[in-house]
């Protein structure tokens, strides 16, 4: 064998079992139109904006333009919208997290819980990124125990609702219209969702400085002092705090599709360079050691995409399943409603995180010195998944999740 490396454009990408042979024709079509939007619009910037903590807010009519809101919600596979997530991933982990805040929660809450009269005022502009929407629910003091702890508070006070509180990291924050912002009512203990309009009275937004990853995104702390809110903009549909889990549970397993993406984007970038990086007269991909870490790094690509893949399936129904006499079922399989859907989604979360995290460890080692540059994507990539590590749940308390699921114990209390 040669110690040439072949044309990188001749070898195998990063989907090495052809997950993307699953799409119909029109969802690989519309996957390439992403990918070349990509490819034109952001990869050639999206270094330059995280290096300047700057949202490029001029490209949102751009990716309006794609019509990719809630891809299930217009009949686009499963499939389809967790892999939309990881291209956007792959090329900038910051684009992603922004779609993924106003359409997978400040859009899909509008969808499950609003009332046809919040939908009519605000579904179609959002969903054009005609306004930006954000999800308010992390507290300075409250995180993973939030549930239990909420501190912001509404009182119904005769046609409105009066709002006192704190949020923090809160994406989309400085600069969204509208956020779903969740408070405890004091008197019963109930969950209430709003959709509150970022710019009335008493609403404080500052952003958040110094992060060392997703520096484009813009997380902000929220002040709430005596705002008050239209009766009209309670979220019709949200009964309790158990309302939540609906978005969080998807917003879990398309923060395991970023965890793909950062993967395919360590791929990317470290093989191009074990390709094209001279030492000791040869291509680093010609080094026994390289090409271990090179194949560790797909394997984890491979099992990530498998694992995500089969739970956002469940998630939206599963597969058919055989009737009793075993003739093909017409039912969905037992993901949507079964024991353990959140467990499903905390599992998927917390391995493709972890693989991820070692993935990126190992893409970084190959740059050398150039890995900690953002010149070379790669400390840009190996910075942000960090943050994916951490939101939607931490990885340990993911864990505890599934292990609460598997034992019937719980840990967490």
């Amino acid at each position: 064998m040669t110690n040439r490396p072949a044309p990188l454009a001749t070898l195998p990408d990063a989907d090495f079992y052809g997950f993307e042979d699953l799409l119909s024709d029109t969802e690989k079509n519309k996957l390439t139109e992403l990918r070349n939007f990509l490819a034109a619009e952001v990869l050639p910037h999206a270094v330059h904006w995280w290096n300047e903590a700057r949202f490029p807010s001029e490209l949102l009519p751009k990716l309006a333009a794609l019509e990719l809101s809630t891809p299930v919600q217009q009949g686009y596979s499963p499939l389809f919208a967790g892999l939309v997530i990881a291209e956007m991933t792959r090329a900038d982990t910051s684009l992603a997290t922004f779609f993924m805040v106003h359409h997978d929660l400040f859009v899909e809450a509008l969808h499950a819980f609003g009332s046809d009269e919040q939908k009519e005022r605000l579904l179609d502009d959002a969903r054009a990124l005609r306004i930006t929407g954000a999800f308010a629910l992390t507290e300075p003091e409250h995180g993973s125990d939030v549930a239990g702890g909420m501190a912001t508070t509404a009182v119904r006070d005769g046609d409105e609702w009066v709002l006192n509180g704190a949020k923090r990291w809160i994406g989309n924050g400085t600069f969204c219209d509208y956020m779903v912002l969740w408070a405890r009512e004091p008197e019963t203990g109930r969950t209430r969702g709003f959709l509150l309009d970022a710019t009335l009275p008493g609403v404080t937004r500052t952003r958040i400085e110094n992060k060392t990853a997703l520096r484009t995104v813009q997380n902000a702390d929220i002040v709430l002092t005596d705002v008050r809110v239209p009766a009209a903009d309670l979220l019709a549909g949200v009964e309790s705090f158990d309302d939540t889990k609906q978005l969080l549970r998807g917003s879990r397993i398309m923060v395991g599709w970023q965890a793909v993406g950062t993967q395919l984007a360590t791929f990317d970038v470290a093989r191009a360079y074990a390709v094209d990086r001279l030492q000791f007269g040869r291509p680093l991909a010609a080094f026994q050691l390289i090409q271990q870490q090179l194949v560790q790094i797909l394997g984890n690509a491979v099992a990530s995409t498998g694992m995500l893949a089969r739970v956002t399936e469940l998630e939206h129904g599963g597969y058919p399943v055989p009737s009793a006499d075993g003739s093909p079922g017409a039912g969905p399989a037992d993901g949507g409603a079964a024991r353990g859907e959140m467990a499903r989604a905390a599992l998927a979360k917390s391995y493709a995180s972890a693989r991820m995290r070692e993935s990126v460890a190992l893409g970084r080692s190959i740059l050398g010195g150039n890995g900690i540059v953002t010149d070379y994507r790669m400390a840009k990539i190996f910075a942000d998944a960090e943050a994916i590590y951490t939101y939607e749940g931490t990885y340990e308390i993911n864990t505890l999740i599934v292990g609460r699921d598997i034992t019937g114990v719980s840990a967490l209390r």
